[in-house]
């Protein structure tokens, strides 16, 4: 129980101004008879090891470690999993949303603060910790079990939850996880699917359900999941890209083709995402789509050379001498362009018989490469 006159409060913000501004709302509302301050998450981490604390206020974007980190951190450590937390941020992106929700936040709240929803929002996770309903007593009887190493037992309170709460996506998906660690891989997915018809926004449920069908082999199916969650996030774009470069390496290129696709819809002006992709695409042989994107992103960033060289590699590989040609010779007029591109249209003015340019582009490249041996080669045969 928590004595709400006289709790421990524990604020977490790398802006001294704004933990001052904390402090004096809390004062002002005659709440908090102690208050610590943190920095950043391992501060204050090293706060609630050392200090009885009741409640954290934590910001979502810190250095050193976030405030989602420490949610994290505090969740999974025996001693503070139960503390109760309210996450503040200046965003209101849904990325955001669902990366506290997901580690089990008890509140959230979004700059600028006023006094009054800061004091609801305390009173309202104060009061939910001192009165949980049934659904959350079962949730901690379940954890206590799975600490006690009762997993049957843990999974019948999980299980009892859900029946209290039939469309909490969230713990659904743990009476999942739970028969995962049981050694029951189908019960496991059963209801992982169930998590996620109850919830087309549970991002975490697919991201889940992608990685039972990787396993499995079943490439349709988790790259499905895999668009889902592309659809509903950022979070996992990075391991996205990863796992198209994998799909890429078992020869599913369709299935790569299509979450590399989603993945591009929804990134929006990030070149370095998109360029990567291009040139995974490009090795894997994928002329195709790399044609199709790549003069999509010459649209996109029309001041970026690299994209015409590409442009031109990509139609050179599809056959398409002449329009490769003018994407090099395009190259060519750029500011530092190098050596391969002068050798590319060295090579296809020599294919096509045109002595006389092929020659001069020739002694282009053999003045900054004396001894390139292709275009000794090419010079020998003229």
């Amino acid at each position: 129980m928590i004595d709400i006159d006289n709790m421990s409060i524990l604020i977490v913000d790398d802006m001294k101004s704004m933990r001052s501004i904390i402090k004096k709302t809390l004062r002002n509302l005659n709440l908090g008879q102690n208050i610590y301050f943190a920095e950043n998450g391992v501060e204050g981490l090293r706060c609630l090891h050392t200090n009885r604390v009741d409640l954290a206020i934590i910001d979502w974007k810190m250095p050193v470690m976030t405030g989602s980190q420490m949610l994290d951190a505090i969740r999974n450590d025996h001693r503070l999993k139960d503390l109760p937390v309210i996450m503040v941020t200046a965003e209101s992106e849904k990325d955001i949303v669902l990366d506290v929700a997901e580690i089990e936040v008890d509140g959230y709240l979004l700059k600028p603060l006023t006094p009054a929803v800061l004091d609801e929002k305390i009173r309202a996770v104060v009061g939910r910790v001192n009165n949980p309903d049934d659904a959350t007593r079962h949730v901690r009887m379940s954890r206590e079990c799975q600490d006690a190493g009762d997993l049957k037992l843990a999974i019948r309170h999980m299980e009892m939850a859900v029946k209290l709460k039939p469309t909490a996506s969230r713990l659904i998906r743990n009476v999942g996880l739970l028969y995962g660690k049981a050694g029951k891989p189908d019960i496991q997915e059963r209801y992982l699917l169930k998590a996620a018809s109850v919830n087309p926004q549970d991002a975490i449920t697919r991201h889940l359900l992608s990685k039972v069908y990787w396993q499995k082999e079943k490439w349709t199916e988790a790259v499905r999941y895999w668009c889902e969650v592309l659809s509903l996030t950022n979070k996992f774009n990075e391991d996205a890209i990863k796992i198209g470069e994998a799909l890429l390496g078992y020869n599913q290129n369709q299935q790569a083709i299509k979450m590399f696709s989603t993945l591009i819809d929804k990134t929006e002006k990030n070149l370095p995402v998109k360029e990567k992709i291009l040139d995974m695409c490009m090795e894997a042989g994928e002329v195709g789509f790399s044609n199709q994107l790549v003069e999509k992103l010459m649209k996109e960033f029309p001041l970026n050379h690299g994209l015409v060289y590409k442009a031109g590699q990509i139609c050179e590989a599809l056959g398409e001498e002449d329009k490769a040609l003018e994407y090099f010779l395009m190259a060519d007029q750029r500011p530092g362009n190098p050596l391969a591109v002068k050798l590319k249209i060295a090579r296809i003015y020599f294919l096509k018989n045109k002595v006389i340019q092929a020659d001069g582009y020739l002694n282009q490249v053999l003045r900054m490469d004396p001894k390139n041996k292709e275009a000794l080669s090419m010079r020998r045969s003229i």
